[in-house]
């Protein structure tokens, strides 16, 4: 699915080089490299003010306390994410609003979180899974009408782009994932807050750290959530390529489009991933067919690998039984969650093998009629 030591391959000198300063400096904890990378990674994504946190369910965690969310507070978020999505709302004690998805997207049903909205509403998190803008003119206008926050969950979508502008820049706060599988993935965990405003960015740093400002003075409950001096180091390293990389997934997405799409398939046998906007940076490249689960053991007889993004809907997960989802409750992010499996699409993964996952493909849809 993806090979990150082909990836970090011919970086290795600069990385082993940056990481040795770093060691030598001294400097360990926030310091000059975080500094450094606030200030590149936030000129990347075209926001004013970058926050290098520990991990980007620390980015969600940091966020959700920073605007004050707490006990008897609802939060309407996706029920077609990965975990820390909706864990990080329970996590401040609040109860997680799931809504339904889009079947084209994957993404929110704008108009399923209007009609979720009720007086206990504290804020609204919206996913821009594997990598594409959920649709956020519509959801300001939701969002306005009930003076609402937007948390944008981008952990998946760093550098993509809605018609309004990109993602991160697009509601209170912006919060983004380095971990290894991500489009700019570091090596180990690590996350990123964005906001527009400074005083919101400020209340995350200081949050970040135990709530403290100045040293050993505490106004605010925070947490342990800085990003390390070498993590930031080395990201630095990796942010220059990232444009490149995001072009490479680009292609491998089109060539999978244009190798299905002139297969002939009924839409029955096999669905491409919908672009909605051109800012999609595919994180990840989702087909779905009813055949999911037969598909994904053919292919890994053939040696590819795949994998499911997610195999149970968060509604139906154990832990949220309490707050009295049933199945059928969100029929789109249920069925998607028995149809969806993601091919190979990272930016090393060069036409040769992609040319053996589309033949597999086809040969098992080939098959089946």
């Amino acid at each position: 699915m993806l090979d990150v030591a082909d990836q970090n391959g011919p970086l290795t000198e600069r990385l082993v080089s940056k990481a040795a300063d770093v060691i030598r400096s001294g400097r360990y904890i926030l310091g000059p490299e975080v500094d450094a990378f606030e200030r590149e990674i936030a000129d990347y994504i075209g926001v004013e003010h970058a926050v290098g946190v520990s991990s980007g369910t620390d980015a969600l965690l940091v966020a959700l306390m920073a605007l004050g969310v707490g006990p008897g507070d609802e939060v309407i978020t996706t029920s077609f994410s990965f975990f820390a999505s909706a864990g990080c709302i329970a996590r401040v004690g609040a109860k997680p609003v799931f809504v339904d998805i889009r079947a084209d997207t994957f993404n929110l049903d704008v108009a399923a979180v209007s009609a979720a909205v009720t007086e206990r509403t504290r804020a609204i998190v919206a996913v821009h899974l594997f990598g594409q803008a959920c649709d956020m003119e519509p959801l300001w206008k939701v969002a306005c009408d009930h003076d609402l926050p937007i948390i944008e969950d981008a952990a998946q979508a760093i550098g993509s782009r809605s018609p309004v502008g990109p993602v991160g820049k697009l509601g209170a706060f912006g919060c983004f994932s380095f971990f290894p599988s991500k489009n700019l993935g570091g090596f180990g965990d690590g996350g990123l807050v964005t906001s527009v405003d400074p005083e919101l960015a400020e209340k995350a740093r200081v949050i970040r750290a135990h709530g403290s400002k100045p040293k050993y003075h505490h106004a605010v409950i925070g947490g342990n959530f800085r990003l390390d001096a070498l993590q930031a180091a080395l990201l630095r390293v990796k942010l220059p390529e990232l444009p490149e990389w995001t072009a490479r997934r680009r292609e491998n997405a089109a060539r999978y489009d244009d190798a299905f799409s002139g297969a002939g398939l009924s839409a029955g046998l096999l669905r491409t991933p919908h672009c909605r906007f051109e800012g999609h940076v595919y994180n990840q490249y989702v087909i779905r067919t009813s055949h999911r689960d037969a598909l994904q053991g053919y292919l890994g007889d053939q040696n590819i690998s795949t994998a499911v993004y997610y195999p149970t809907p968060l509604h139906l997960q154990p832990c949220f039984s309490d707050l009295g989802y049933r199945v059928g409750s969100f029929p789109e992010s249920e069925k998607a969650s028995a149809e969806v499996l993601a091919l190979p699409i990272f930016a090393g993964l060069g036409q040769s093998r992609q040319q053996r996952v589309i033949d597999a493909v086809l040969r098992f849809l080939s098959d089946l009629r």
